[in-house]
């Protein structure tokens, strides 16, 4: 069977009421902020004057020589010499709390269902593990489309190992979905089961 669009009344339907188009762009903008975020690396670091590996030595007296007073060889004036103000390692994670994050991942799928982009399937399951008939039952689908998000109730390793290969298309659960992945993606393809996975999400 094709796909069919998942409309505000089939939505209904499935026991998910959509949000209002005038609310939760706030939340939604926090969420995926916090998750960009919590991705960074947060590992840059410059030593300092008392970790780089130089003499401790006084390089000449204080006094007499003509010279500007210096204390060691890792001073921060001093090639070779330790960074001051450098990047130190950091956690740049943000603290969302539960509410705000179920509500944006309402939104955000609200948003997708009213501008037609959630199709949906009965199944979305391949016997073979064939790049090319994950792509094929792609094509049946979302024909033409240049980025597509498949979203399934559980694993199913064949259509896992066919479509790991597909540059453009990310199949992932309904239990794994999150705010970023509904946003990412031009047209959302969702089995049935899955379905009802994120009205039970939605509605806890």
């Amino acid at each position: 069977m094709s796909a069919i669009i998942l409309t505000a009344d089939e939505a209904k339907k499935a026991n998910i009421e959509l949000v209002a188009a005038e609310k939760g762009d706030h939340a939604v903008h926090e969420v995926i902020v916090a998750m960009r975020a919590a991705r960074r690396s947060g590992s840059a670091c410059a030593k300092t004057r008392a970790e780089v590996n130089r003499s401790g030595r006084k390089p000449w007296r204080q006094k007499g020589t003509g010279r500007a007073r210096a204390g060691s060889a890792g001073s921060p004036i001093w090639v070779g010499g330790g960074v001051a103000f450098g990047p130190r390692p950091r956690d740049y994670s943000k603290k969302i709390n539960k509410k705000t994050s179920r509500f944006a991942f309402h939104k955000a799928f609200s948003s997708r269902v009213e501008d037609g982009d959630v199709l949906v399937v009965d199944s979305f399951v391949l016997e073979d593990p064939k790049t090319k008939g994950f792509v094929a039952l792609l094509e049946s689908h979302a024909p033409g489309v240049r980025k597509t998000l498949v979203v399934t109730d559980g694993p199913h390793k064949n259509t896992e190992l066919a479509g790991r290969n597909v540059p453009y298309a990310l199949l992932t659960y309904a239990t794994n979905l999150n705010t970023e992945q509904l946003l990412d993606y031009d047209k959302i393809i969702i089995t049935r089961d899955a379905l009802q996975r994120i009205s039970e999400r939605i509605a806890k």
